[in-house]
């Protein structure tokens, strides 16, 4: 998995179940609250942008 998190200038690269999470080239880390808060924004977007991709692809399915 690739995640920008435009507000971190970073990149999520893998998470954990338990929440852990690993930024593109550093260490797994538990997040803040502000940087949860920012990943999960930044992947409610992305489901957005994928959710109109595959309506402009597939309108009737």
């Amino acid at each position: 998995m690739y995640l920008y998190i435009d507000t971190m200038d970073a990149v999520l690269v893998d998470y954990e179940p338990d929440g852990r999470v690993r930024l593109d080239e550093e260490d797994w880390s538990t997040p803040s609250l502000q940087e949860r808060r920012a990943i999960l924004h930044a992947a409610q977007s992305e489901i957005e942008r994928l959710q109109d991709l595959v309506l402009a692809l597939d309108p009737e399915g």
